[in-house]
């Protein structure tokens, strides 16, 4: 399939539409300075692979925390919510390719591992938000973005078939999620991914910017 003959798309946020991987890659280091510790030069790549709470166990062993893992996450959620709020950008050239697939009547829906607040704050503030039917968490849909269900739920909302369904990601293992199910697959470069070949492999069209849409 080309991508003229998509009928829907579905659209990841973090690294896709909006250039926020580095500040979830530098939230451990902004936690340990907003308690006055001083963060080792390595931190972004010990706590890569962890999840939140993990990041907070680390935290209370090695820097001698006494809060709750709990509370310390929820310290974690304030710092990012004020970040999509207040200043995490929109991808460059994204907004024109928002434009193009509107102009195709094609119908757009956000799949989104990120809080739903955080990212309708953002989307609200770069006025993203209006080429959007709707959006589905992974929170709201019970599962990571290494199960399709997210995507298929998105695209049932769409009401568009599979196989001329587009998924738009930038991060591999998601990518090849969707793809596995079953979806066109457009993969974005984001910096902040770590196989990018890999991604481009996967992908039906991959694109290096935004700006390769034509």
């Amino acid at each position: 399939m080309k991508k003229m003959d998509i009928e829907g798309a579905i659209f990841d946020v973090d690294g896709t539409l909006l250039d926020s991987m580095g500040y979830w890659e530098h939230l451990g280091d902004e936690y340990l300075l907003s308690r006055q510790l001083q963060p080792p030069e390595n931190l972004a790549n010990l706590l890569a692979s962890m999840t939140l709470l993990e990041a907070a166990e680390y935290f209370k062993k090695h820097y001698g925390i006494t809060d709750e893992a709990e509370e310390m996450i929820k310290d974690f959620d304030q710092l990012m919510a004020g970040h999509y709020r207040e200043e995490i950008p929109e991808k460059e050239g994204v907004r024109q390719v928002l434009e193009d697939l509107q102009k195709r009547q094609i119908p757009m829906y956000i799949a989104t591992a990120t809080q739903r607040s955080m990212v309708e704050a953002a989307l609200k503030r770069t006025g993203l938000d209006r080429y959007f039917q709707g959006m589905i968490t992974c929170q709201e849909a019970g599962e990571s973005k290494r199960n399709p269900l997210i995507y298929q739920i998105a695209r049932e909302r769409l009401g568009t078939k599979k196989e001329k369904t587009a998924v738009f990601e930038d991060a591999v293992f998601a990518a090849q999620t969707a793809k596995k199910d079953g979806f066109f697959l457009v993969g974005i470069y984001d910096i902040w991914e770590p196989q990018p070949e890999l991604l481009k492999k996967t992908a039906d069209i991959y694109l290096k910017t935004w700006s390769e849409w034509k």
